[in-house]
């Protein structure tokens, strides 16, 4: 029996970022952007607030661009202050590198199992989808989603009763499977 689980991000997560004001190094993103436009060209930032201090950094979303090569839907994004492209930013590698940027995803997302049915099975196969690139343990994962310990999941793994493509040490932010024999 194939068990579908998803990771969903519950909340924005926090921004791992020196605060040049008090030395703090998390940012809250505001969900508001500031768009300024000089005649042609147009700035756009995501603005994000210290954890500890409220400075405000701008985290650079357009460069002297010309309005014209802007996408109207864009545009309209910014204005409105969507929050769907907020979310879209952070997690983007390019303005990530831009601004020497990580994200911090603790307590910013649940795991959904849809159900505990598959607790009392001697085999699973799951198929973990992430709804968003967040970095996740799979061993914490599956420890969380089977209701065992972190180092049962280990010890079952060691075993070879976990089984997976996947490398399940490490962090992954992708999509995986594996099968737990108990």
């Amino acid at each position: 029996m194939l068990k579908n689980w998803v990771v969903v991000p519950t909340c924005l997560p926090l921004v791992r970022r020196r605060c040049h004001a008090c030395a703090s190094e998390r940012f809250r993103a505001s969900g508001k952007f500031r768009v300024n436009a000089h005649h042609k060209l147009i700035d756009a930032w995501l603005l994000a607030l210290c954890t500890s201090c409220g400075e405000t950094a701008k985290l650079t979303v357009l460069e002297r661009m010309n309005v014209r090569s802007v996408r109207p839907e864009l545009l309209d994004r910014l204005h409105d202050n969507d929050p769907g492209l907020t979310a879209e930013l952070l997690q983007d590698p390019v303005v990530q590198r831009r601004h020497r940027i990580a994200l911090d995803w603790d307590n910013a997302w649940r795991l959904d199992t849809g159900g505990s049915d598959h607790l009392d099975h001697k085999v699973i196969d799951v198929s973990v989808r992430f709804a968003a690139r967040i970095p996740v343990r799979p061993v914490r994962l599956i420890a969380e989603g089977c209701g065992l310990s972190r180092a049962e999941v280990e010890r079952l793994l060691t075993e070879g009763k976990l089984v997976s493509a996947a490398r399940l040490n490490g962090r992954l932010s992708g999509d995986f499977t594996f099968m737990l024999k108990r």
